[in-house]
């Protein structure tokens, strides 16, 4: 009898330059920048496309955080893991946090960039200000960690909020571990249906370059390049520090780890042009969840660091926040000593884990730390509030490498990283989004 033979297996076919996301992405956000330099009236009116895409990614947020966490977890044999998971998440946090706080506060006294405005606190329009200052109560610790526990089983899932999320799909996952064979039902559908709800993901993946578009269209219609330039060096600063926090220090975490920062950044191009656009991080998690697992991460740590980082992994944040900090205080000739600034460094440690879920958290956070640290006036925040925005998308970037980071190596310490698969994804030898099972497409 013959053997039968084998169909070769078909190599991924690589999409056509123009159809690749990150390409369409890239130039959805020079044609909105464009559009918002010459017509800003007009652009400003394309404000709904960024909202309508980030309500969009939302909306799948939650099933996506849910499925991969009950999944993975009902999956394990040890569930004793889960807790070392998480502990090990949060001391990769708490270092990297604090260390981005304190590369923000070095930064602004090496660079000074608020040296020699002599700005006159009472000149300032506060009034702006004034509604931030307001939001600052939803930061305090114990409304944060009764925020964590939802009202209902089903409503954190409808509220879309990820820690509470995050909550019930720990406790769901423990609780059909626990059950044994009488769970085996409910995981298989489980199973079952995380396929189409990443097929969800990739469909609206494909409407972010109008989504982009819209978003970046409005910012620089709205905000202008020109006020970019009253307030170059702070945000210069900021970029660059961040670049080097994300090449530097991430790069230098990633060659202990056995893998490219620069790799890393490629591969996950069309996630970070994504976030660039429309200044949330938010914006990429599902499809960083499913990127990270294709890299060879463990189901159960993607599904654990990514949620919880998007919490408490705020590198980007950090570094803002100290550095606004003390540009507002050099701004203002605002002299501060050392204990004033360890107190500051602190307080931001403290209010930069209670913006979760808060939006305009870098900004909230930032009016929290200072409303406590009554040496830096608050109202010299009127100051960057109209180039916020622009350092808005650094802040989401920094964060969303951050995290992705936090994954590998969250992974690596619990010997979940499959080197080869990760090896295979960062040479660009792996399904990316963008080349994604023809099916996907069609």
């Amino acid at each position: 009898m013959l053997p039968t033979p084998t169909t070769p297996t078909a190599p991924a076919v690589k999409l056509p330059l123009y159809k690749q996301l990150y390409v369409q992405v890239l130039v959805a956000i020079t044609i909105g920048v464009l559009l918002g330099h010459f017509e800003p009236q007009y652009a400003t009116t394309f404000k709904p496309l960024g909202d309508a895409f980030i309500k969009l990614v939302k909306m799948i947020i939650a099933p996506v955080i849910f499925l991969t966490i009950v999944t993975g977890i009902a999956s394990m044999t040890q569930l004793k893991t889960v807790g070392r998971v998480f502990g090990k998440a949060m001391a990769y946090f708490l270092f990297f946090s604090t260390l981005a706080l304190i590369v923000g506060m070095l930064v602004a006294h090496a660079v000074q960039p608020g040296a020699g405005m002599n700005v006159d606190v009472s000149t300032l329009d506060q009034k702006e200000v004034r509604s931030y200052v307001e939001k600052t109560h939803e930061l305090t610790i114990t409304g944060f960690l009764m925020d964590v526990i939802p009202k209902s089983l089903i409503g954190a899932l409808a509220d879309g909020n990820i820690l509470q999320t995050l909550f019930v799909a720990v406790l769901f996952g423990v609780s059909l571990a626990l059950v044994g064979e009488r769970g085996k039902p409910v995981l298989t559908f489980f199973e079952s249906l995380t396929a189409p709800v990443f097929r969800m993901v990739h469909i609206l993946m494909r409407t972010a370059p109008i989504g982009a578009f819209g978003a970046m269209a409005f910012t620089i219609g709205k905000y202008g390049l020109a006020v970019l330039l009253n307030l170059a060096w702070l945000v210069g600063s900021f970029y660059i520090t961040s670049l080097l926090f994300v090449l530097v220090i991430l790069g230098i975490v990633g060659k202990l780890c056995g893998f490219s920062i620069i790799k890393l950044i490629r591969y996950l191009k069309a996630e970070l042009l994504l976030v660039l656009g429309t200044s949330s991080s938010e914006s990429a998690l599902p499809s960083l969840m499913e990127k990270m697992e294709k890299a060879g991460c463990e189901k159960t740590v993607v599904g654990l660091v990514v949620p919880t980082g998007y919490s408490f992994n705020l590198d980007g944040t950090n570094i803002y926040m100290t550095l606004a900090a003390l540009f507002i205080a050099q701004a203002t000739n605002t002299e501060l000593t050392l204990g004033h600034q360890i107190t500051l460094l602190l307080v931001a440690m403290l209010s930069s884990k209670g913006a979760a879920g808060v939006t305009g958290a870098g900004f909230i956070t930032l009016a929290a730390t200072l409303s406590v640290v009554p040496e830096v006036p608050v109202a010299g925040m009127a100051l960057i509030l109209g180039v916020d925005r622009f350092m808005s998308e650094c802040r989401s970037l920094t964060n969303f490498m951050g995290n992705a980071v936090a994954t590998i190596v969250v992974s690596k310490w619990e010997n979940g990283l499959d080197h080869a698969k990760l090896d295979r994804a960062l040479n660009g030898q792996a399904d990316s989004e963008d080349a994604v099972a023809p099916a996907a497409r069609a």
